[in-house]
């Protein structure tokens, strides 16, 4: 036993995305898992789309799933260049998704289409153009969950450079909420999908937005160095900054992220929002830039893009998994791909592969991602990926069979609830130990019946059933035997 700190978990859900609640680990590790590619969510084939859909964001609401994304006119439909629009969808199962005709934007001369705001060119980052309409760049939404926020801002979105707020009561009827830009900044920054979300955990109102990580120190400095490492142009790394507000108005200064130990990557987005059954585990799904990392040949690239449009190959993306539990440190246990790029050409390009902001609910067992396929190409598409509830990162332990213990905590309630899976030849059991790991009798190991399966809320019993509740509010810590299996969370409940 190594640590002394007590935790309080109360009856939060703890997932085993981090080393947050493990002590020791003997004979297992973590294990990262992979998404099943469930196929195309949404064909991104409507001229005012084009190849340049981008920057999605998805999130449910009641009994109904909200998606919004990028579209950009495609100029070879007679609309004048790509004029950016914000797009809507909807959808009753994250399944089959629907384009409602909205009427509010007029695009090639018709009001038959999703958009909800229509705004800037392509590449363009002021806050509104030239006719007072949101920049749709980088529109960025988020479902306001404070408690007793105005009815009037439920939905808020950030969009330009430096941001500019604003909200809606719908989420397709936008106000600007203040009059200049919320944030601002000294460095180059803000050309991307810029998040923000309140945080119940924190209390307050968070955002995560594109910054610039010198390389030296001055600019002339970082751009030298770019040029040197990449072969081309550059500010900087791409890197990611963090900003706290109490009205969504006023905000702190940037604080550029920490990854840890961890080699230098440049992420392309961040995709941060706290996962919906345990809100105070931020949740980011990021794209990872390989900048020179030319996968396909020019001549086999070329083919895949239509005439007119800028071809993209010269690097290539994926997805990378991260967590943070508040403040400015991200946890990158894992380095290696969440989703990888796969099997097709058509996904070895450069700005590919881009997560959307949220993971949703999709049914009793699963959950949905989404990821943008095959960027500036004619079969541009958003996928959908489906995991297992809690299923990000497991403890896992082979045949061979292992244990860990985790730190002292308190908790609140009478039963322990965990998500598991093993083998037809493999078990867990589950001990309850004093502060200082000693077995408390009742719950020693070999009064825990071994047991199997694979369920997201199993109830542990002991010999005596599965009540708990003597021991709330006292400082515990939990051991797990395991063999062939995985355990994904744990949570106490009444």
């Amino acid at each position: 036993m190594v640590s002394t700190a007590i935790l309080d978990i109360g009856s939060r859900r703890e997932l085993f995305v981090d080393y947050y609640l493990i002590d020791s680990m003997e004979d297992v590790e973590l294990k990262l898992h992979e998404p099943r590619n469930e196929g195309v969510a949404l064909q991104l084939d409507q001229p005012w789309e084009s190849p340049y859909a981008c920057y999605f964001t998805v999130f449910k609401e009641e009994d109904r799933y909200r998606m919004y994304y990028r579209g950009l006119n495609d100029p070879s439909s007679g609309g004048g260049g790509h004029s950016a629009s914000t797009c809507y969808a909807e959808s009753s199962d994250g399944i089959v998704w629907e384009r409602p005709q909205l009427g509010l934007v007029e695009i090639n001369g018709s009001y038959d289409n999703n958009a909800i705001t229509r705004g800037g060119n392509y590449g363009s980052s002021i806050a509104l153009d030239e006719n007072r309409q949101p920049n749709s760049n980088y529109f960025s939404v988020t479902m306001d969950t404070r408690p007793g926020v105005d009815p009037s801002e439920k939905f808020k979105a950030l969009s330009g450079s430096p941001p500019s707020a604003f909200v809606s009561e719908d989420g397709i009827h936008w106000n600007r909420l203040t009059q200049k830009p919320v944030m601002s900044h000294d460095k180059p920054a803000w050309d991307s999908q810029n998040v923000a979300f309140w945080s119940d955990s924190e209390g307050c109102y968070v955002a995560y937005v594109r910054e610039w990580k010198l390389l030296g120190n001055t600019l002339e400095e970082s751009s030298l160095e770019y040029r040197k490492r990449f072969g081309k142009d550059g500010h900087g790394l791409r890197w990611i900054s963090r900003t706290t507000s109490d009205d969504f108005v006023n905000w702190t200064p940037l604080v550029q992220m920490d990854y840890g130990d961890t080699p230098d990557e440049q992420l392309y987005t961040n995709g941060t929002h706290p996962y919906f059954r345990a809100p105070h585990i931020y949740i980011s799904l990021a794209k990872r830039f390989m900048e020179g990392r030319k996968a396909l040949p020019d001549e086999q690239a070329e083919q895949f893009f239509a005439d007119g449009v800028e071809k993209y190959y010269s690097d290539s993306s994926d997805s990378v998994f991260m967590t943070s539990r508040g403040g400015n440190r991200y946890d990158r246990t894992f380095m290696e791909g969440f989703i990888r790029p796969g099997p097709s050409p058509r996904d070895w390009i450069n700005r590919d592969n881009t997560p959307a902001l949220g993971v949703v609910p999709g049914g009793d067992r699963d959950m949905y991602i989404y990821r943008l396929s095959q960027y500036g190409q004619p079969t541009v598409h958003l996928s959908r990926y489906s995991i297992r509830l809690d299923g990000f990162i497991s403890v896992n332990a082979d045949y061979s069979g292992g244990e860990f213990v985790t730190k002292p905590f308190k908790f609140k309630g009478n039963k322990l609830e965990i998500n598991y899976a093993t083998s037809a030849a493999g078990g867990i059991q589950v001990e309850i130990l004093n502060q200082e790991g000693f077995p408390i009798a009742g719950y020693r190991l070999e009064e825990c019946p071994e047991f199997f399966g694979d369920e997201i809320d199993r109830i542990v019993e002991w010999e005596n059933g599965p009540d708990v509740g003597i021991l709330e509010g006292k400082v515990v810590r939990l051991r797990f035997y395991m063999k062939d299996a995985d355990l994904y969370s744990v949570k106490f409940t009444d």
